[in-house]
């Protein structure tokens, strides 16, 4: 059924597959051994394999939301009636035990096509698809899928309708991470953006476009457009859906600047950090995004001007990013920090060396000798381990900085 169907007649790895049962009732499921685990519709796992078995059902709208329907499983449902309830063609196709293709909706076509289009004007009633539509924009943007006109003026409609509104914290946050995993997590915000739904989700995000920078610094000028060019270069990076978090709510604080002051944005890099915060408590963010999102915001501007800070200043940054005990997040804040780098017109291939310098400052940081605590306060062995490290991070830095006449250039700039 659905996404495992499209996903084979694209060539593409398929993962789990779903099934749905016609003319059986939940009695003769549980009967032939099969165990339900649906909460608000008949689902089933199977005996052996494990995989979902859901009864055929059709579904009608109640109120307001995506909770707000009754759903209806008989065996008098058709297969066809349950397609419908689909929110894409692409998404509701079939195949028999036979692999005969079922495909009411003419999805087939579309996957030819390239288009992401709603299978009826029953798409309207779930606000959810607004979020799964620029979802599958993102995942599949770079097989060339765009989205169908008429489609986006429905959801056009359903925003304007106030039904994006009723989107609970949690299935927002979880349609947000799915398309950061995705190839293009960009498409995902310019999609919502189109329809309007950006600026009800994620109003701080929207607040971005339009919002000019230095040209010095950032050719694109638009913020709005960096940020995309920043998740861009951030998932060509890494995989990782927190560094790509990161890449989205780095600067968040330049869409809180005040209009007498711009182009520049001096100070954003706090501002932002409050405002990630204040993000994740309200979308219910997991606290490994919300901390890496807050050390890219507060530290990045510092990041780019790593090659001509003091030692005590790139001690500091260690241990204020915790980069001691959270090497790891370290290196994704690094990431981060080089994505924001790139996302400009004309850095994409341009070298990031700030990112090695810091990796390598905390290397010698962590291998500087620790003092013989014989005798010793705890408070003095930590001052004294404090300057042993304060020592490995000069030594580093003299060794790998070049003469002042050689001094290789920050392009990076701090607003």
């Amino acid at each position: 059924m659905g996404g495992a169907v499209r996903d084979e007649l694209l060539g593409l790895p398929v993962g789990e597959r779903d099934w749905v049962v016609v003319g059986a009732t939940p009695e003769e499921m549980t009967t032939a051994g099969f165990r339900p685990v649906g909460r608000d519709f008949p689902v089933f796992l199977h005996p052996d394999t494990g995989e979902e078995y859901a009864l055929a059902r059709t579904e009608r709208k109640t109120g307001r939301g995506y909770r707000g329907f009754q759903v209806h499983a008989s065996p008098d449902v058709t297969l066809e009636q349950d397609l419908a309830r689909r929110d894409l063609t692409v998404n509701a196709l079939a195949r028999d035990t036979s692999g005969h293709l079922i495909d009411p909706y003419n999805g087939a076509r579309d996957l030819t096509d390239r288009i992401l289009r709603h299978v009826s004007p029953a798409f309207v009633e779930d606000p959810v698809r607004v979020l799964r539509v620029a979802r599958f924009a993102a995942r599949f943007r770079e097989e060339g899928f765009r989205v169908a006109p008429e489609t986006m003026d429905l959801m056009r409609e359903m925003v304007a309708a106030g039904e994006v509104d009723a989107l609970v914290p949690e299935r927002v946050w979880q349609e947000t991470r799915r398309a950061l995993e995705t190839d293009r997590p960009d498409v995902f915000i310019e999609t919502l953006r189109s329809c309007g739904a950006l600026v009800r989700i994620y109003p701080e995000i929207d607040r971005l476009f339009g919002v000019p920078q230095p040209a010095r610094w950032h050719p694109e000028i638009d913020t709005g457009v960096h940020l995309l060019m920043v998740m861009r270069e951030a998932a060509r990076l890494t995989s990782s859906s927190r560094v790509r978090f990161a890449a989205l709510v780095h600067d968040l604080g330049k869409g809180a600047t005040p209009t007498d002051r711009l182009p520049g944005h001096r100070g954003h890099e706090e501002k932002g950090a409050e405002m990630v915060a204040e993000m994740a408590a309200r979308l219910r963010i997991p606290n490994e995004f919300r901390d890496l999102g807050i050390l890219t915001a507060r530290y990045h501007g510092l990041a780019h001007r790593a090659l001509e800070l003091r030692p005590g200043t790139v001690l500091r940054l260690l241990e204020r990013a915790d980069a001691l005990r959270r090497p790891e997040r370290f290196a994704e804040f690094l990431l981060a920090c080089e994505a924001d780098m790139r996302g400009r017109k004309g850095f994409s291939e341009r070298p990031y060396p700030q990112a090695s310098l810091l990796a390598s400052c905390l290397t010698a940081a962590a291998e500087a000798p620790t003092p013989d605590p014989g005798g010793l306060s705890g408070e003095e062995v930590g001052r004294r381990l404090r300057e042993a490290r304060l020592k490995a991070i000069s030594d580093l830095l003299d060794s790998r900085r070049p003469p002042p006449s050689a001094k290789v250039k920050d392009d990076c700039g701090s607003e």
